[in-house]
């Protein structure tokens, strides 16, 4: 039978605005009731409410004309998104008829409600009168009281209707067991009645609150749609608590809920605009930010969930940075991990950034910044981060002016960094303005003031540097200063607390002053009281605590001054100990470690002390260790010359005793840290192919991340790209340690034995020549058995530096001479090189080695022996039946090679020959301002092609051919090659030295970049090729030295400026020499040093003197 059709009325609900919960409690939704009678009710779906505290529905009910003529529509808040516990809480209530709806006919129109906390809420609706089928519409309605009561408390806050609103949830509660669906729903509710009387104080047991919303979020777990409401009600809990007892628990933990939280809010609902909103995630923000920093695992992940919390773009967003780079900075300075330091000076960039001109915090902000840096500078030694901090504390002092409440932290600090600058500097216009600040920052922390002691340590530093600055006579004037000094400290250790962080540093310098009034007034009060205070230091610190290394390099100070006066050899063992400790300390970083083992070995060397080889050991492998650290070869070199100090050590360990090893260690270091990337690795592939792999790819990254560093200027950028070649570099050493777990690689890399380095004199004996402040002398490495000493008594190191500044003279007024004219000067010097220097190695070579004449030397000079033309020793002597005294290159063929090390690595890559192809790249007509035109460059081309053999791929690149790419490519393409061009030096910057091409400069930087490793014989017919800077002369940092690093085994280079109108001459000789007619198509670039010198001799009737010794053979 067919039902019956009728008249019904159709309600649409459509939307809802200004829906403010009576209780200020966050719904899960909102929904509508329409109520007909007790037995006949209508809900709505739940709606979300949006941030704009409105919401939309698209339901419709349909009612039949039996209805009642008068319903009641409720606007009901929900606090369950699943299923609801009762009705919710009643937000608005209106009591309408039928008739009241009609009236507006099929448009849309408002219904306005009560008034609820300031606002009336309103519906729009939509009626409209249908012809349907019968049905019946019906539903449960409980309505409880409690959400009415607690409305009730909200409004006019009356304690009765707090207990009866928690009094009636707790009997709901009751109602529904654990198992209920609605236990969640009945825990909350009570809880969230609980905690209004808690923040009114009418109510306490804020633990039972806590603990009943933590039940009920158990009940809602990730996934239900309930669960981000039951997490934004746990936080309130914990918000309240720790706004009214200062936990910092509960607001740590609020904040790990706010990060759970806010990614689960949708954007535009009403929760997320609460919960991202100031009363919510700020708050937890700003109560997070006002902790005390806490450097434990625990403490830094909260400071990276607060920072996840503001974005970039919030208003709290720097503070969240500083506030997590101040935490990364204690666990730095606690295990000197170098990643925490670098973070956080990357967050403090960034906090920096985001201050605007005249932001309050900028200053703040700044002074931070200029901190972290300075500590980077004290642990890595970069000039630029402590130049960087004193330009930022200048800035924070000007945003700080007289009055300022802060302006005493911005001049003690500003203050420091002068006394930290004029260490590396010792610029007296430092020191006397650090003292200045000082003395101002001390007026602005009067007696009393928590941060006086800090001022005063400054202080005394400043006036203690100054002191042992001027190095001033024990004066009236002196003994004041110095007791200034003593009076401050004292002053400043009464001020602090035992377990004070400054207290350190006031002992420490208390300690440093009384062993400087001692070497004046030699009162042994001052240096037993010194020692003292050290050995309380060290007694209260942990061992690993970064300030040992401060109190270990005092005490060696105290018992060094008293052994000075006393002599008692106790106190010279106990220096040293402690010089020993200090150098290993592992939280101290490099450059600081690297002064104080130069110390070490200044006092061993000083005092005979048997620690010495020790001591130059430590030092070069910290060295080695500094320099791996720079991601590109300009940073090493710079990192090295720091240390300029220093350069001399490797010859004064070879002076020191006869070891090989250390020599070659502390010598080519830029050369044999950039050679890592290029070892060859056939052993190791046929061995294990998935190793060396790993370990090519990862050499690849570390060259590429090395070279995109050298063109980043902004600072920011090149933190970063610092951070990413140290992370490499971590990589890259894990697999070569790897590598030598391999029981055939055990030393794969590492620095190489006295038996491995003796495989450089396979073919010939290799001559080391010593240049110390202690000693001259020889070390001859022959093809087998132990190394000859020879000492060179009667010259000095003084005499060197002499000798060298003679011949560069000598050979600048040759230049000006007439070729026929007899180059006295020279000659003078060049017998002394003979006399002095090599007559005494000859004699062991003749005598002892028996060596052969016409065999093969190699020379490796170091320090001032490396601006010498020791191959050009002569005596010029007449025997009585006329024949002339044989030189040096009469007797020997004579190489050069800056280290064993490259001699080795080109005698390696020759294993794998390849079919001879050579080039001719010349250039004798540079663009403008780069040199005058070569005249003589196409000639000597057109004789080069002419004499190399036909066999050979011959080509010639010149003109506007030879440009810097042209050049490149054809050294990359071929494995001879011959440059005729102008060469420049650059004193300043070595790895700038270049050939003049055409367009741009083909540096040295250019040629250490490429790999060619079936290169092999380079002639550089250009000036200045194989001279080394004088700033690090133990780094050869030269043109040709660069050829032979990038793969050529066999170079021909010039000491100074060549002549082009004679250069062609030796270059025809020693052509003719190389690939001589009875060898038709040979090409062995081993013959190279043999052509070289039967040139000289062959051109000595057309090329004056200085022409012919200005070129040297280097290599195989």
């Amino acid at each position: 039978m067919p039902r019956l059709r009728v008249v019904r009325r159709l309600i649409r609900l459509l939307s809802g605005k200004d829906l403010k919960v009576p209780s200020q409690r966050i719904p899960a939704g909102i929904y509508i009731s329409i109520n007909v009678d007790s037995r006949r009710c209508w809900k709505s779906a739940i709606s979300v409410l949006s941030s704009e505290e409105s919401a939309a529905w698209a339901d419709t009910v349909t009612l039949s004309p039996q209805a009642s003529p008068a319903f009641s529509v409720q606007i009901r808040a929900s606090y369950e998104a699943d299923r609801m516990l009762g009705s919710g809480e009643l937000i608005g209530k209106l009591q309408l008829s039928w008739h009241d709806l009609l009236n507006h006919g099929d448009e849309p129109f408002k219904l306005s409600f009560p008034s609820v906390r300031g606002v009336r809420p309103s519906l729009t609706l939509k009626v409209a009168v249908v012809h349907a089928c019968d049905d019946t519409l019906s539903d449960s309605f409980i309505d409880y009281a409690a959400h009415a009561q607690l409305a009730k408390y909200a409004k006019c806050k009356r304690v009765s209707h707090l207990k009866a609103a928690v009094q009636h949830f707790q009997l709901v509660l009751d109602q529904c067991p654990v198992s209920h669906p609605v236990h969640a729903a009945a825990l909350t509710n009570l809880a969230w009645a609980r905690l209004r009387g808690y923040i009114r104080n009418d109510l306490q047991g804020i633990d039972a609150t806590t603990s009943l919303f933590r039940e009920a979020l158990a009940l809602r777990p990730q996934h239900h749609p309930d669960h981000p409401l039951y997490l934004y009600n746990l936080t309130e809990a914990l918000n309240w608590r720790h706004d009214k007892e200062s936990t910092a628990a509960n607001i740590r933990e609020a904040a790990q809920l706010y990060h759970e939280l806010l990614p689960l809010c949708q954007e535009g609902t009403y929760l997320r605009s609460i919960a991202a909103g100031k009363n919510g995630v700020d708050y937890v923000i700003g109560r997070c930010n006002d902790l005390p920093i806490d450097a434990s695992e625990e403490g830094i992940c909260l400071r990276r969930v607060v920072l996840e919390l503001c974005p970039q773009g919030h208003q709290l967003h720097p503070r969240a940075l500083d506030r997590l780079a101040w935490a990364l900075r204690p666990r730095f300075t606690q295990h000197g991990n170098i990643d925490d330091l670098d973070e956080s000076i990357q967050y403090l960039r960034e906090a920096v950034s985001l201050c605007p001109e005249g932001h309050s915090d900028a200053a703040y902000y700044l002074n931070n910044l200029a901190y972290l840096l300075g500590l980077r500078f004290d642990h890595q030694g970069k000039p630029n981060d402590l130049d960087e901090a004193i330009s930022f504390y200048e800035e924070a002092l000007h945003l700080r002016p007289v009055g300022h409440k802060y302006r005493d932290t911005s001049l003690d600090n500003l203050g420091q960094a002068l006394i930290t600058h004029f260490h590396k500097c010792e610029d007296m216009d430092d020191i006397t303005r650090a003292i200045s600040l000082c003395r101002e920052a001390l007026t602005l922390r009067p007696p009393g003031h928590p941060r006086r002691d800090t001022t005063l340590i400054n202080l005394a530093l400043a006036l203690d540097t100054r002191n042992r600055y001027e190095e001033l006579d024990v004066t009236e004037g002196l003994n004041e200063d110095l007791n200034e000094v003593i009076d401050l400290c004292r002053e400043s250790l009464r001020l602090t607390q035992l377990d004070h962080p400054e207290r350190q540093r006031v002992l420490c310098s208390l300690s440093s002053t009384l062993c400087s009034r001692f070497t004046h007034t030699r009162k042994n009060e001052d240096v037993e009281e010194a020692i003292t205070l050290c050995q309380e230091s060290l007694a209260s610190l942990t061992s690993l605590h970064p300030d040992r290394y401060f109190s270990y390099g005092l005490l060696k100070n105290a018992y060094l001054s008293r052994y000075r006066i006393l002599h008692d050899p106790a106190d010279l063992a106990l220096a040293v100990e402690n010089l020993r400790l200090a150098s290993r300390h592992p939280t101290q970083g490099f450059p600081a470690r690297l002064v104080n083992v130069y110390d070490w070995t200044v006092t061993a060397e000083d005092y005979s002390h048997a620690s010495a080889l020790e001591a130059y050991a430590t030092f070069f492998e910290l060295l080695d260790g500094h320099l791996a650290t720079r991601s590109s070869t300009i940073l090493r070199r710079e990192a090295a010359a720091a240390f300029h100090y220093a350069r001399l050590l490797p010859v004064d360990a070879a002076s020191c005793a006869i070891r090989l090893e250390l020599v070659e260690r502390g010598r080519g270091q830029q050369w044999s840290l950039a050679s890592r990337l290029k070892s060859p690795v056939e052993d190791l592939a046929s061995a294990n192919p998935k190793l060396a792999h790993n370990y090519l790819e990862l050499s690849k990254l570390v060259s590429n991340a090395a070279q995109n560093s050298t063109t980043i200027t902004d600072r920011a950028a090149a933190d970063l790209a610092a951070t990413k070649f140290r992370k490499l570099m971590e990589q890259w050493e894990a697999v070569v340690a790897e590598i030598r777990s391999l029981q055939t690689f055990s030393r794969f890399l590492l620095p190489p034995l006295y038996a491995d380095l003796q495989a450089a004199a396979r073919h010939g004996p290799i001559i080391i020549l010593i240049a110390s402040k202690y000693s001259c002398s020889a070390i001859i490495v022959p093809t087998s058995g132990d190394p000859y000493h020879v000492p060179l008594s009667s010259i000095t190191l003084a005499d060197l530096k002499t000798l060298k500044d003679r011949f560069t003279r000598a050979i600048r007024h040759a230049s000006r001479m007439d070729p026929a004219e007899t180059r006295t000067d020279l000659i003078v010097l060049l017998r002394t090189v003979w006399d002095e220097i090599m007559l005494p190695i000859v004699n062991v070579l003749e005598n002892v080695l028996k060596r052969k004449r016409h065999s093969r030397i190699w020379l490796c000079p170091t320090a001032a022996f490396t601006s010498i033309p020791l191959h050009a020793a002569n005596p010029f002597l007449t025997r009585a039946d006329r024949s002339k005294e044989p030189c040096l290159e009469d007797l020997y063929i004579c190489s050069y090679t800056p280290t064993l090390s490259a001699l080795i690595r080109s005698r390696q890559i020759m294993k794998k020959r390849v079919t001879p192809s050579f080039v001719a790249i010349g250039q004798g007509q540079p663009g403008a301002g780069k040199g005058k035109a070569l005249l003589a460059v196409d000639s000597e081309l057109e004789l080069v092609h002419e004499l190399v053999p036909t066999t050979a791929n011959r080509t010639t690149i010149s003109g506007d051919a030879a440009t810097r790419a042209g050049a490149l490519e054809a050294l990359e393409e071929n494995t001879w090659v011959h440059l005729a061009c102008h060469g420049k030096q650059d004193p300043a910057q070595p790895y700038d030295s270049h050939f003049v091409m055409r367009d741009e400069h083909l540096t040295l930087l250019d040629i250490m970049d490429k790999h060619i490793p079936h290169a092999e014989f380079a002639f550089l017919s250009a000036c200045h090729t194989a001279v080394g800077d004088e700033q690090t002369p133990d780094e050869v940092i030269h043109l040709a030295a660069g050829l032979q690093f990038s793969g050529f085994k066999s170079v021909v280079g010039t000491l100074w400026e060549v002549d082009d109108a004679v250069a062609k001459h030796i270059v025809e000789a020693f052509y003719t020499y190389l690939f001589h007619p009875k060898e038709v198509g040979v090409m062995d670039p081993t013959k190279a040093a043999w052509a070289l010198n039967c040139a000289t001799h062959a051109v000595k009737k057309k090329v004056p003197l200085e022409q012919r010794m200005v070129f040297i053979h280097i290599g195989v």
